[in-house]
C-alpha cells in the first residue's frame, strides 16, 4: 500500500471515529438528556422505595447487546431505567439503612464529571503536578484528623478492601515477614474485624499465617488483657506476633475498639498496629464520640472510607501509614518508559505508595465537596445521623425489642424476644415484612449463634421519618407475629 493510499484510508477512517468527539452542541444535546434524568430521579429520591426485591431480568439485557451502530441517550435512559435503577437495594436513598451506606453527594457527581472531562492522571506527580497536588492535600488533611505529624504517607484507593490491603502490604515489609516466616508468624483480630482483613491476608499470599482471635467483651470490643496474654504466650512458644487489627466502627455493632490500650499492647510488644476505620473513622470529625477516637495517632496504619463518612460516591477510601518508608518500599518501582519522570518528583506519587498505576483521578470527588461545602455541614450531618440512632435505640426498646450494645456511632442491633416463641423465626418474619414494604432497607447478622436485625444510620438523606417507618413496621409486626404463633 503507498502513502496515498495510506491516507485515503486514514481520511475514511476518521469520517468514523471523529464521532467519538461530538461537537459542543452535540455535547449538551446529550448532556441534557442525562442531566434531565439524573435531575428527575434526585427529585423523586426520596420517593422512591429503598429496596424492590426483583431479581429478574437477565434475558432484557441478553435483548440488549452492543451493536455496531449507535444508540439514541432516550433509548438508553430507557433502559437504564426499568432495568438498573429500580431492583434490588437504592443506596441513594434515604431509607437504606440496612448496610454502611455509599452517599452519593451531587457534588461529588460533579467532580467525578469534571475528572473524566478532563481525564488527569493522577497516578504520577510529572504527568499532572496539579492532580497528585490535589490527592496529597486530602492525605495531608485525613493524616492532621488522625493525630500524625511529619513523615506519613498515604493513597486515595478504591476503598475499604483496596486500602486495607496497602496498609497490611506495608506492614508485611515493616515487620520483614519473609516467605519462611509465614506460618510461624501472628496476627490478632477479632472476630468482629471485617472479612475483607482476611481477604487481604490471603491475596498476600499468607494463607497459612497463625490467626489468633483475641475475646471480646460484652460490648464486642477486643479485650486487650486478654491481646496481652495471647501476645506473651505466643513468644513464649518460640512465634512472631507479626500485627494486630483494631476496629473503629465494627460492621455488626458499630463497636470502636479500645484503641489506646491496643496501642499500649502493641507498643510493648513491637507490633504493627492498624486500625480499621473505613465505617467509623470520619466520625472523628465529631465533638460528639471524637474522645472515643484517642489513641488513634499511635497506630501505624489507619484506612477511612469517605464513600461511607463523607457520604461520597462508592469508590474512594483513604490509607495512612505513619512512616511512608514502608509504603515506598511496598509499592514503588521504576521501569526504563518512566525514565522522564526522574527529574520531576517534587511530590510523592500515588503509584509510589499503592499497587495502582492506571487509575482514576478519583481525588476529584473528594476535594470539590470539601471546598464547596465546608466541613461544617459534612460534622453536622454526622452528628444528625449519631442522634437518629440514638433515637431509635431508645424508641425500639419501648416496643419490647431486645437491644445490642449502646450505639458508639450510628449502628444499631436489635430483635424481638419472646421466652415462649421462635425468636429466631419471629424476626426473620419481621425483616421479610420490611423489606416487602420497599420504603426503608435493613439488614440482619448473627451475634452469639442468634439472628439479629441491625440498623445502619449513614446515608446523608436519612431522616427521623425514616426510623419511625421500621419502628411501625416492627409494631405490626409484632402484633401479627404473636396470636399467630402462641
Amino acid at each position: 500500500m503507498n502513502i496515498d493510499q495510506i491516507e485515503k484510508k486514514i481520511e475514511s477512517l476518521q469520517q468514523s471515529s471523529i464521532r467519538l468527539e461530538p461537537d459542543e452542541a452535540k455535547r449538551k444535546e446529550d448532556f441534557n438528556s442525562f442531566q434531565n434524568y439524573s435531575n428527575g430521579f434526585l427529585n423523586k429520591v426520596n420517593d422512591l422505595p429503598a429496596f424492590v426485591a426483583d431479581y429478574e431480568g437477565k434475558e432484557n439485557f441478553d435483548n440488549y447487546p452492543f451493536k455496531e451502530k449507535g444508540t439514541s441517550p432516550e433509548e438508553i435512559i430507557e433502559f437504564l431505567g426499568e432495568n438498573v435503577d429500580r431492583a434490588g437495594i437504592n443506596p441513594a436513598s434515604g431509607g437504606h439503612i440496612g448496610y454502611i451506606p455509599g452517599g452519593g453527594i451531587y457534588s461529588a457527581a460533579m467532580g467525578d464529571y469534571l475528572a473524566a472531562a478532563m481525564n488527569r492522571y493522577s497516578g504520577v506527580f510529572y504527568a499532572s503536578p496539579g492532580a497528585v497536588r490535589i490527592e496529597n492535600q486530602i492525605i495531608d488533611w485525613v493524616a492532621e484528623l488522625i493525630g500524625y505529624s511529619d513523615g506519613y504517607g498515604g493513597n486515595l484507593a478504591s476503598g475499604g478492601s483496596m486500602a486495607n490491603l496497602i496498609a497490611i502490604t506495608a506492614a508485611r515489609k515493616a515487620k520483614k515477614i519473609k516467605s519462611r516466616d509465614i506460618d510461624t508468624s501472628v496476627v490478632y483480630i477479632t472476630q468482629q474485624v471485617h472479612h475483607c482483613v482476611t481477604k487481604a491476608l490471603r491475596i498476600l499470599g499468607l494463607d497459612e499465617i497463625i490467626i489468633r482471635k483475641v475475646p471480646m467483651d460484652s460490648n464486642y470490643k477486643m479485650n486487650t488483657t486478654k491481646l496481652d496474654e495471647l501476645v506473651k504466650k505466643d513468644k513464649e512458644d518460640g512465634l512472631n506476633p507479626f500485627l494486630v487489627v483494631g476496629s473503629a466502627g465494627s460492621t455488626d455493632v458499630g463497636a470502636i475498639d479500645p484503641i489506646a490500650e491496643i496501642a499500649e499492647v502493641s507498643e510493648k510488644h513491637d507490633l504493627w498496629f492498624h486500625v480499621d476505620g473505613a465505617y467509623g473513622g470520619f466520625f472523628i470529625l465529631s465533638d460528639e464520640v471524637k474522645d472515643k477516637f484517642k489513641g488513634i495517632e499511635r497506630a501505624d496504619s489507619v484506612i477511612l472510607d469517605p464513600h461511607k463518612g463523607l457520604f461520597l460516591p462508592y469508590g474512594v477510601g483513604v490509607v495512612i501509614v505513619k512512616n511512608i518508608d514502608y509504603l515506598l518500599e511496598a509499592n514503588s518501582y521504576d521501569a526504563n518508559y518512566m525514565q522522564d519522570t526522574r527529574d520531576h518528583r517534587q511530590e510523592y506519587s500515588p503509584a509510589d505508595l499503592s499497587p495502582e498505576l492506571s487509575r482514576h483521578f478519583r481525588g476529584l470527588r473528594m476535594w470539590l465537596p470539601l471546598k464547596l461545602h465546608g466541613i461544617e455541614p459534612f460534622r453536622d450531618c454526622l452528628d444528625e445521623k449519631i442522634w437518629l440512632t440514638r433515637y431509635f435505640y431508645e424508641k425500639v426498646q419501648k416496643l419490647g425489642f431486645e437491644v445490642g450494645p449502646e450505639p458508639e456511632l450510628s449502628v444499631a442491633a436489635f430483635r424481638f424476644n419472646h421466652p415462649d416463641l421462635d425468636n429466631n423465626e419471629i424476626n426473620k418474619k419481621l425483616l421479610q415484612k420490611i423489606h416487602n414494604d420497599g420504603r426503608v432497607f435493613i439488614s440482619s447478622t448473627t451475634l452469639d449463634g442468634q439472628f439479629w436485625m441491625r440498623i445502619a444510620v449513614l446515608s446523608f438523606r436519612t431522616r427521623k421519618w425514616h426510623l419511625d417507618v421500621i419502628l411501625d413496621l416492627l409494631e405490626e409486626g409484632v402484633a401479627e407475629a404473636i396470636p399467630a404463633q402462641s
